[in-house]
């Protein structure tokens, strides 16, 4: 309250003041311009300049407050398509998990229009354009990627890539692979892309290439490696079954160990066998039994004609001592047996095999020697139960005639 009172007199003092100084000397102010003047006391004149400059300020502060409405109305309106965008965006990405494409790729390119970084909507539309088999809106939205963030052309080179292998197109994806090939060190996923692409191609020389690479860059662990090189040389083998010099040049790259691998010997042979390479293929599983016992091998031995054929029975004889018990040894020297026309003794090694393992291979060459031996009731009893061990069922329990009905039917109409 004092202070108030204190306030009002101080003003009071200097308003009593002023008035006694206006007094003393009101002052003269003339403005003149052209034929026109204007007259006031100086004080007078003071205020009114006063009053003009804060005219000038009002003036100036609703100019900037109009304008930055402008702006914040802007704001807001852009802050809103940027929601819808990314609202847009988020379902988009939502239909594209559930495998709705169509709907994906809708909402995706709606939230592509107004998103600082569409990037991502157009690689998925890509890809969801991929799932609907629309090749040409699969180029049009990688291009419109591209053209969104031109620093991503790697990374629209791998989508490309990827599209094409998922398509089945190989040559296309090695083709677009490309660019990323010559920079392995910076995209050493590149090498994946085109390990699938050759494998797709059956080129197994470039894929032999990219093994050591892709263990060097730990995209192949040391077990997934050996794995891979056993599966390509087996490959490299099997493209060789129609000439006898690029097998044998192919089996002669093979790893020392791989030479010992059962699955590529029994590869080796077959084609060996199937270009009548009969010496070379009984040389080559010999060596290989010889190292370790492959049951495999031991049963493709009985596919092989060898131009001794009593000293390969002999041969194969002398195994029983080791693998007494083994079917698929008995199997095999039932059929070197039959090939040197010791029927009973055929007959045999294929019943003991029977006895170990039935089998419908087995059932099968015991069907076709009692048939050929005169005993047609037994050899059909083999090949019907041949024929369901093959098929893997059980017929359910039916009645069947009592005594063979004549029928003078065919079975089946030709």
């Amino acid at each position: 309250m004092r202070k108030l009172f204190v306030f009002a007199l101080v003003a009071l003092l200097v308003g009593v003041g002023i008035v006694a100084v206006i007094e003393t000397d009101p002052g003269y102010v003339l403005l003149a311009y052209r034929n026109y003047t204007a007259e006031a006391s100086l004080w007078v004149g003071l205020l009114l300049l006063l009053l003009l400059v804060l005219a000038l300020y009002l003036l100036v502060q609703l100019t900037y407050w109009i304008v930055g409405g402008r702006r914040s109305v802007a704001a807001w309106l852009g802050a809103r398509k940027l929601r819808n965008a990314q609202r847009h965006t988020s379902r988009g990405l939502i239909s594209f998990t559930e495998g709705n494409w169509l709907a994906a790729r809708r909402q995706l390119l709606r939230g592509a229009q107004h998103n600082e970084a569409p990037l991502v909507n157009y690689l998925l539309a890509a890809r969801a354009s991929a799932q609907l088999q629309d090749r040409v809106k699969v180029e049009e939205y990688l291009r419109a990627a591209g053209e969104a963030e031109p620093s991503a052309a790697t990374a629209l080179e791998f989508a490309r890539a990827e599209l094409h292998l998922q398509a089945g197109e190989y040559q296309q994806a090695v083709a677009a692979l490309d660019l990323a090939a010559n920079n392995v060190n910076r995209h050493p996923y590149v090498l994946v892309l085109l390990r699938k692409a050759y494998q797709g191609l059956q080129d197994w020389d470039k894929v032999l290439e990219l093994l050591p690479q892709l263990q060097k860059h730990k995209l192949l662990s040391n077990e997934d490696f050996e794995q891979q090189l056993r599966e390509v040389h087996r490959n490299r083998l099997r493209q060789g079954d129609t000439n006898l010099q690029q097998l044998k040049a192919n089996w002669q790259k093979l790893p020392k160990q791989l030479q010992r691998d059962a699955t590529a010997v029994e590869v080796y042979v077959d084609n060996l066998l199937r270009l009548g390479e009969q010496d070379a293929a009984e040389d080559a599983l010999l060596y290989a039994l010889k190292q370790e016992w492959h049951v495999a091998l031991v049963r493709q031995y009985g596919y092989v004609h060898s131009v001794n054929a009593s000293r390969q029975l002999a041969r194969a004889e002398s195994w029983l001592t080791g693998h007494p018990n083994e079917p698929q040894l008995l199997l095999c020297l039932g059929r070197l047996a039959a090939r040197e026309k010791l029927w009973g003794k055929a007959r045999d090694y294929f019943e003991s095999s029977y006895r170990l393992e039935r089998s419908p291979e087995i059932c099968a060459e015991l069907g076709r020697l009692l048939m050929a031996l005169g005993q047609p009731q037994v050899a059909a009893a083999y090949f019907s139960e041949g024929l369901l061990l093959r098929e893997g069922t059980t017929l359910p329990t039916l009645p069947m005639p009592e005594k063979a009905v004549p029928d003078n039917h065919l079975l089946v109409q030709l």
